[in-house]
């Protein structure tokens, strides 16, 4: 379905349960070139926003009442603002999460009547839950004039999902989907939040995404026990070197000096998150020179970290990522997202694109026992208001 039949689908949905909206948002996913589970260590990353959103129809209410309608869902909840806790509908908890942490910060903000929905695949690594959250928190920002700036929004968007939904992540996902341009990556500083965008229009090269349609959910996975992991070789690392306060500051050598002190899990996480942060730096370096070669090498790397170091893989992934990189024409292939299922990232020449999509699907067919289901993406705005 076309963005626009997107956006109509989901005015008319509002029109029908509430009436004419105040405002329409458009809310994309992100794709991330490389800088996987990168973010919550401080480090850097090369995410940008593609052309799969979520769209919300917002208006605003005089009461403290919210009425919520999950078009994809066909499900309805209206809540009480001042009765504010933790819903059973699991996507409801990603719209109250920016209440709870507007509250937080002394904004008490009225209630809303809100539908949304769209073309992001839910669990599939492409950020669906930053897409809602981003969407819902720049709909209030506009609705009530709250005068926050998109970097603003971003941080308040990965406090709600780390205090509300309880999910450890960093703040990439939202930054992406607030601050993405049109055939850009967002070269991003996770510690400072300083950023560049770095250019990546190409005709002769495609962002292709193969969705292994495992799903998985990050509260229920590993995710936060890899940070935890991390932040256990920080302390070791700190003792030695005062200097590091987040695997950002470390680098192989700190680590191999401290090796020995510890845990062998532990050091194997630690050195994918620090070989990981030196290979943003490389692709950034490599797309500046055109160069998308060494590009792609650099995903494959970060593919068998992920695999073997981090271990957030799984074997359909695993099997995706290595017929792709068994085909002509790919520059290179990597798990994408958190782990534990969810898509794999492509980089493909154009030339390549049929013979890619022919090879995967008879992957998916007789390898994975699946229908293909495989995104060719374009490099997309952020977060904006649609009329």
């Amino acid at each position: 379905m076309a963005a626009g039949d997107q956006a109509g689908r989901i005015r008319g949905a509002f029109r029908r349960h509430f009436g004419e909206p105040a405002m329409m948002v458009r809310s994309p996913g992100r794709v991330n070139l490389i800088g996987e589970h990168t973010d919550y260590n401080l480090g850097f990353a090369l995410p940008g926003a593609v052309d799969r959103a979520i769209w919300l129809a917002a208006s605003p209410r005089r009461d403290r009442f919210c009425r919520f309608y999950s078009v994809d869902l066909n499900d309805t909840l209206v809540l009480d603002l001042d009765k504010l806790s933790h819903s059973e509908s699991h996507w409801a908890n990603y719209l109250l999460g920016i209440y709870a942490e507007l509250a937080a910060d002394g904004r008490k903000v009225p209630g809303v009547d809100c539908a949304f929905g769209g073309n992001v695949p839910i669990a599939s690594g492409m950020s669906s839950s930053a897409a809602l959250e981003c969407g819902f928190a720049f709909a209030l920002n506009s609705l009530f004039g709250l005068v926050l700036d998109p970097v603003a929004l971003a941080r308040l968007c990965q406090r709600s999902e780390n205090r509300f939904v309880g999910v450890a992540c960093g703040i990439m996902d939202p930054f992406a989907s607030l601050l993405g341009r049109k055939d850009h990556l967002i070269h991003l500083d996770c510690r400072t939040y300083s950023f560049r965008y770095v250019p990546f229009k190409r005709d002769d090269i495609r962002v292709v995404l193969c969705d292994s349609q495992i799903r998985r959910t990050l509260r229920n996975s590993e995710y936060n026990v890899r940070r935890a992991q991390c932040e256990a070789g920080v302390t070791v690392l700190a003792e030695a070197f005062p200097e590091v306060w987040s695997l950002r500051d470390a680098t192989p050598d700190m680590l191999e000096a401290v090796r020995n002190r510890l845990d062998p899990l532990v050091y194997r996480r630690c050195r994918y998150a620090v070989e990981e942060n030196l290979r943003v730096l490389e692709a950034c370096e490599a797309l500046e020179r055109n160069d998308p070669q060494a590009v792609g090498t650099l995903m494959n790397a970060t593919h068998k970290g992920l695999r073997d170091e981090y271990e957030v893989s799984c074997a359909q992934l695993d099997v995706l990522a290595e017929a792709a990189m068994a085909v002509p024409g790919v520059l290179g292939s990597r798990m994408m997202g958190g782990g534990f299922g969810g898509c794999t990232i492509n980089l493909v020449e154009e030339t390549a694109l049929d013979r890619f999509r022919e090879a995967m699907a008879a992957v998916f067919r007789d390898r994975l026992k699946k229908s293909p289901v495989i995104h060719v993406c374009c490099i997309d705005n952020g977060t904006t208001e649609e009329t």
